[in-house]
């Protein structure tokens, strides 16, 4: 079927998309993976070619592009170089940080950082789930206290945190309203927390894929946050995370369809090229009827999520509609990557296919940004309201 997301200008960034993938990511990229990082310097090449930040106003230094489509090349560039970790710490910058800034920051964040950001000088992470408070926000325990001077005082645990290492700041939710257990609507606020004194990371967590992205523990003890880091209002973090859901599921959607696409590319050609008992694999019936199954699957999962990208564009995209994107992108992509390893036989299961790596990194789509269960149960609400 043919897609009609993309205009000129898109293809026309899909070419810088796509010299950026093959001039700074495709020679060191193998090494990031075995060293579980990768240099700081992507992201300032990054900056220089335009890749960050494009929904960032040009009076903050950005391109003034919220046009969600630049960001499906872009992950769509991404997956089929096969660079999933790349897209995975730009994720984290552009679909969860920068929109809590551009919504709610004050006019001194944004000044401070978004034109770092924007030019690859900072990179942030989001630091919202804990060791005993996954996707449960209203279960988070970090805690921050006010000086008498009117700033913060921070302490708590942060667990899961992609770019924990590699990066210069986090976004930050903390209780504020000194309560415990779980928490109500108003007892969370976000922050910009820069690394100083009392924060520390811990250990590099060992994923199964995605590995030069990195991820890690945070530990914060007594860290000293200006007053003016609070991103927007106290007491309203738990509401701006919810309002910035879309975004973010909507991109996990998006990074499930390229992945999908990219994967079935390489193991539909992988068919044609590979003899088995005097023919190729893609003669044998069994595999045209798998491709055939999972080209269907890719097709339909990319007309819906190119819908769901023209909603966020529209500004009707609500957080259920973003939860069935994320739901049902997300698990196509974990059984299309496990259909087409089994179509590769032993060399799916060899690192340096890129079939293995994306059913590595495809697993991660199911849980990260909220699992399927959470996501069954946002519509399921919705269903019974």
């Amino acid at each position: 079927m043919e897609r009609t997301l993309f205009e000129e200008d898109h293809e026309l960034f899909r070419d810088l998309a796509r010299e950026y993938n093959e001039r700074e990511i495709a020679p060191g990229y193998a090494g990031w993976e075995a060293d579980h990082m990768m240099p700081r310097r992507i992201w300032k090449a990054a900056g220089e070619q335009g890749l960050l930040g494009l929904a960032v106003p040009e009076e903050f230094g950005g391109a003034g592009m919220p046009d969600y489509r630049y960001r499906v090349v872009l992950d769509e560039e991404f997956a089929r170089s096969n660079h999933l970790a790349v897209a995975l710490a730009f994720h984290l910058q552009d679909d969860l940080v920068l929109p809590h800034l551009l919504a709610y920051g004050s006019d001194d964040l944004k000044e401070r950082w978004l034109p770092q950001m924007v030019s690859g000088d900072k990179v942030t992470s989001v630091a919202w789930s804990e060791p005993e408070a996954g996707s449960d926000l209203r279960g988070v325990r970090t805690k921050a206290v006010r000086t008498p001077d009117g700033d913060w005082l921070l302490n708590g645990q942060k667990t899961f945190i992609g770019n924990g290492i590699s990066g210069d700041a986090a976004l930050v939710l903390a209780r504020t309203d000194g309560s415990t257990g779980r928490g109500s609507g108003d007892s969370f606020s976000l922050f910009m927390v820069e690394k100083t004194d009392g924060y520390t990371t811990g250990r590099q967590l060992d994923k199964m894929g995605v590995k030069a992205s990195d991820t890690a523990e945070l530990f914060f003890d007594d860290v000293l946050v200006p007053a003016g880091n609070l991103v927007g209002l106290e007491g309203q973090g738990l509401k701006y995370a919810s309002e910035q859901l879309p975004q973010g599921r909507l991109a996990i959607a998006v990074a499930s369809s390229a992945v999908a696409r990219a994967v079935y590319e390489a193991t539909r050609q992988y068919t044609r090229d590979r003899a088995a008992f005097g023919l190729r694999v893609a003669d044998f019936q069994n595999s045209r009827f798998v491709l055939a199954d999972i080209l269907t699957e890719v097709e339909v999962t990319e007309a819906y999520v190119d819908s769901a990208v023209l909603a966020f564009n529209a500004g009707t995209l609500d957080a259920v509609s973003a939860a069935k994107a994320k739901l049902w992108a997300s698990e196509r992509v974990k059984s299309i990557t496990d259909r087409c390893l089994q179509l590769h036989g032993g060399y799916g299961y060899i690192m340096e296919y890129p079939v293995a790596q994306a059913f590595l990194a495809a697993r991660l789509l199911t849980i990260f940004g909220g699992t399927s269960e959470i996501m069954r149960d946002v519509i399921g609400r919705s269903i019974a309201a």
